[in-house]
């Protein structure tokens, strides 16, 4: 959300920006930092989401920039 608010008030997003979030994303969901750990993936130990699920909440907030779009709790599919 503060990116789609921040580029549409002050177009600060640079060609590669949302595609380095996106990798940023891939690199820290809870299963990538587990196997980067060392440790096993233990879905049921997930706090912050998959890396799929974070890539999908940022381009989510991105493009409809706002909260109740961005609700994770009330959602069916994280």
């Amino acid at each position: 959300m503060w990116a789609h608010h921040a580029q549409s008030a002050r177009q600060i997003l640079e060609q590669g920006d949302v595609e380095e979030a996106m990798n940023a994303a891939a690199k820290i969901g809870d299963a990538a930092l587990q196997r980067a750990g060392g440790g096993a993936v233990v879905p049921e130990s997930f706090t912050h989401g998959s890396s799929a699920q974070r890539q999908r909440w940022f381009h989510n907030g991105l493009q409809n920039g706002s909260v109740k779009g961005c609700d994770t709790f009330s959602s069916r599919n994280l």
